[in-house]
């Protein structure tokens, strides 16, 4: 029988490996596995690579675990928010490594790994710092960039329902990364609010098949944390 879902969360975050690449989903708040993210200080993994959209909010989630120095580099769009610094102040002092990615150059990098390809030509950061040291062609008279796969050993993402076999339902803007990160790490984890029986969830709204999936908790997030 097949069961994804698992009781603990130290069950969910288990294995994960000093030096680990992890992907993190999330834009902002939303569809960001918080709980999950701070289960990772208790599991102990520390000098890890951090793969996320933005290096987290306030003070949980991925911004904890950073400013618990378990993440020595971030690859990411927006590595600073409104309501922290410490990417800033981690990255100022030499204990953070950061790389800026374009938001649209993270998403495709991204699901290239999940897809498989090797890799892909943009225009977006041709000429700038950004794009300096890597390879660049020209096409059809236009100048690109070629970028690589991002790939991960683990990909954490939130979903608002699953079902046992690990197929997964977003909600709205949450949805955001979780999806290509799924198909990216060689494990996926995923903290859902709801965990339904098989046959409850329309086949039409799952966005998530269950075979990109490994691990699932059903978790109560805390109201100071939104999506």
């Amino acid at each position: 029988m097949i069961n994804k879902t698992v009781k603990t969360i130290d069950a969910a975050v288990a294995g994960i490996k000093d030096g680990a690449t992890i992907m993190v989903s999330g834009f902002g708040e939303a569809g960001a596995p918080s709980l999950l993210m701070e289960a990772i200080i208790d599991q102990g993994a520390k000098n890890l690579t951090a793969i996320s959209n933005n290096a987290g909010e306030a003070y949980h989630g991925l911004a904890k675990l950073i400013a618990e120095k378990r993440v020595t580099k971030v690859i990411c769009s927006f590595p600073t928010a409104a309501k922290k610094a410490v990417v800033k102040d981690l990255y100022a002092v030499g204990e953070l490594k950061l790389e800026i990615v374009p938001q649209g150059t993270l998403s495709e990098r991204i699901r290239s790994s999940g897809a498989g390809i090797g890799g892909f030509y943009t225009p977006t950061s041709f000429g700038t710092k950004l794009g300096e040291g890597k390879e660049t062609r020209t096409l059809n008279g236009k100048d690109y960039v070629f970028e690589y796969p991002l790939h991960a050993d683990f990909a954490f993402v939130k979903a608002r329902q699953a079902d046992r076999w690990g197929n997964l339902t977003y909600e709205k803007s949450a949805r955001n990364f979780g999806p290509s990160m799924a198909m990216a790490g060689n494990i996926t984890v995923v903290q859902v609010d709801e965990i339904v029986e098989l046959g409850e969830l329309d086949p039409e709204a799952i966005v998530t098949p269950g075979i990109f999936v490994d691990r699932v908790i059903q978790l109560d997030v805390p109201n100071y944390i939104t999506g």
